[in-house]
């Protein structure tokens, strides 16, 4: 399972990186000094709490799958937590753009959504009955 979800983190990196580095370009020559410094704001907020899902997941495949599930949704709901402060905390701030980071933010989560979801439709393991017995095969 490690082996699998290490695909699944590469190729999130992957792309979140090249979404990332658009999304700052997009936001400098939109927004000038400002957008570009919540935009940088944005795409670290973001690397923070991907590195969070990543250390907790990986570190619960190595117990079980079941592990690893609880580990996943216990992650991303005190990551929107998280979030939801972050944004209450720098909401008032005049030093950025808001409207920026939040577009960097969602450009960034939705990549790696994107790659999850298409990775795991692809790769998961498909529990399959046959004969009284259950197999897993991969999709």
């Amino acid at each position: 399972m490690m082996t699998y979800y290490g695909r699944v983190v590469r190729w999130s990196l992957a792309l979140t990186s090249v979404v990332a580095a658009v999304a700052v370009v997009i936001c400098a020559v939109i927004g000038g000094a400002k957008g570009t410094y919540g935009s940088l704001i944005g795409v670290g907020v973001v690397a923070v709490f991907f590195g969070i899902s990543i250390l907790a997941v990986s570190r619960a495949a190595k117990i079980s799958p079941m592990a690893m599930m609880v580990a996943a949704l216990g992650s991303f709901v005190v990551k929107i937590v998280a979030f939801m402060i972050v944004l209450i905390a720098l909401g008032h701030s005049t030093a950025f753009n808001g409207r920026m980071l939040g577009f960097t933010a969602l450009a960034c989560i939705l990549a790696r959504l994107v790659v999850l979801a298409g990775r795991y439709r692809d790769e998961a393991p498909v529990p399959v009955r046959r004969a009284g017995r259950e197999e897993l095969r991969r999709g």
